[in-house]
């Protein structure tokens, strides 16, 4: 999603410090406005998965579970109040303001909060609390897989298990230079992640002991990012470039939710730029 270049966009002039002019420049970056509300303002814009599990009140098709599986109930049938799911299920703001996508917030509706962002000056503390931080996020997608089998959920929870496995040996290869030696404790949580079915697919694929070369200009990871996993899961292998992905499908209109599609003309451009790919 994204590709970095070691390069500034623009020349930066040097001059005096100005803690006074930084501070108000810290206003450009964090602020309403900022660039951080940019960048999660376009994130969250196309947040995909949860976007599709949430997508489709008035398609749903009565699969049981929580809901009334009598066709005649279904959300939208005959008429019926399209968006009434959002009563019952969830976080009502994924109908109510976020037109069935996803949201900056927590699972209880928590905002994201840049306090999260930890960031010490110090290589060695950044390191350990990135390891972390994969392992923590590790640790709760597997908890996440345990609390649903619905296959669109789980198919991009098992990536992230597995991914976050990746980050996790990237990490601790990088601090084992620094003279850490792992042992036995990796990868966190430690027990055979296999069990789960998508996991073992794309564990069988070694995703989680590949990195990916996302920068333009190059990448030196593979000086550490090789030889084998900390946490005794194969050899290490950085890419040359970055995985070449799936197509995109754009999500169907919403009326229910008054937020209408694409119009005619653009959704023309849309296809002309997907037959020029």
């Amino acid at each position: 999603m994204f590709f970095h270049v070691q390069k500034l966009i623009n020349e930066i002039i040097p001059d005096e410090p100005d803690p006074a002019a930084a501070n108000a420049l810290q206003e450009g970056l964090g602020g309403q406005f900022g660039e951080m509300r940019t960048m999660m303002q376009y994130l969250f814009q196309i947040a995909t998965t949860i976007n599709h599990l949430l997508d489709g009140s008035p398609r749903y098709q009565a699969k049981g579970g929580y809901f009334d599986t009598s066709t005649q109930n279904m959300p939208g049938k005959d008429g019926s109040t399209p968006l009434r799911i959002a009563l019952s299920q969830g976080n009502i703001h994924h109908f109510l303001v976020g037109a069935q996508s996803a949201m900056p917030v927590d699972a209880v509706g928590n905002p994201w909060s840049g306090s999260y962002v930890y960031n010490s000056g110090n290589l060695t503390l950044d390191l350990i609390y990135n390891l972390m931080l994969e392992a923590t996020g590790r640790l709760q997608k597997c908890r996440l897989y345990e609390m649903t089998d619905n296959k669109t959920a789980r198919s991009t929870i098992s990536y992230l298990i597995v991914r976050d496995h990746a980050h996790e040996n990237a990490y601790a290869k990088a601090l084992e230079t620094l003279g850490v030696n792992w042992g036995k404790v990796l990868p966190i949580p430690n027990f055979d992640a296999t069990r789960f079915p998508e996991v073992k697919k794309l564990m069988d694929q070694g995703i989680q002991n590949i990195q990916h070369h996302w920068r333009l200009d190059g990448s030196e990871m593979a000086k550490i990012f090789h030889g084998p996993s900390p946490s005794r899961s194969g050899e290490l292998v950085t890419t040359p470039k970055p995985p070449d992905g799936v197509p995109f499908v754009p999500e169907p209109e919403r009326p229910e939710e008054f937020s209408p599609g694409l119009t005619p003309e653009i959704m023309q451009l849309v296809e002309q730029a997907a037959r020029m790919q």
